[in-house]
């Protein structure tokens, strides 16, 4: 599957089952570590184009309505904070042209104008699912200025951030919501889950070093042999006169 042109990928039985009347009504994502990774275009390359070898895992997404994403384009999962909770609203697809630059301030705008939202009143965070944290972005201008970074180095694609299609942003309305929380009760199952998953681990590693301590003492023990009794010794002195 991963070097037939898109029309191909049409033919398939598990798509042709779906009734799907054109490209433009499904995406396409490279699968990594279980995750949806990678979005691929359609209408700007072929499969065998992007490289994804032969045991490449693809996830197939149908859509609503048809879709024809740019190269210029980000797909992004939004979600909307609940005022007084610790729980965000059902995702919904966010579209980002990043013409103008991936900054900090245009996705803020963009995210505004989504949800009709005042931009001033606007705060937005990246959510690290394999961490269960939120990385606040609206903080990146403070941060530039404080590094004294220069301007071409203010992209959300870089680091600490890597922006990418796929990824899920929280949105918080300060009008009704100015905690600096952007956390969920699931992050925090999840954090306590990791931290016992480490901690047993690491139990696990001091166990198997006490084991093996163990068995190098006993087997230095099992190798010493006992004494055999001292034998006698005469010496017998010849005379050469």
């Amino acid at each position: 599957m991963c070097y037939m042109p898109w029309s191909g990928a049409m033919a398939l039985p598990f798509v042709s089952k779906l009734a799907v009347r054109s490209t433009a009504l499904l995406r396409v994502w490279t699968v990594e570590s279980k995750r949806p990774s990678r979005l691929l275009r359609p209408d700007w390359q072929q499969l065998k184009e992007y490289r994804l070898g032969q045991r490449a895992e693809l996830c197939l997404e149908l859509l609503q309505k048809e879709e024809n994403l740019g190269p210029q384009d980000v797909l992004l999962r939004t979600r909307l904070r609940i005022p007084g909770e610790r729980a965000y609203t059902l995702a919904m697809d966010l579209v980002w042209d990043t013409t103008r630059g991936w900054t900090a301030s245009s996705l803020r705008q963009r995210v505004a104008d989504f949800y009709s939202l005042p931009v001033e009143k606007v705060e937005i965070a990246k959510y690290f699912p394999e961490k269960f944290e939120w990385l606040p972005i609206s903080s990146w201008n403070q941060q530039v200025a404080k590094r004294k970074k220069k301007k071409n180095q203010d992209t959300l694609q870089g680091g600490p951030y890597y922006l990418k299609d796929g990824d899920t942003i929280g949105i918080k309305n300060l009008l009704f919501d100015d905690d600096d929380d952007f956390s969920t009760i699931r992050d925090d199952i999840g954090k306590e889950n990791q931290k016992q998953l480490a901690l047993g681990k690491k139990k696990s590693r001091e166990a198997l070093r006490v084991q093996s301590s163990s068995d190098v003492f006993s087997n230095a023990g099992m190798s010493t042999q006992p004494r055999g009794p001292e034998a006698s010794l005469s010496i017998r002195v010849a005379s050469f006169r």
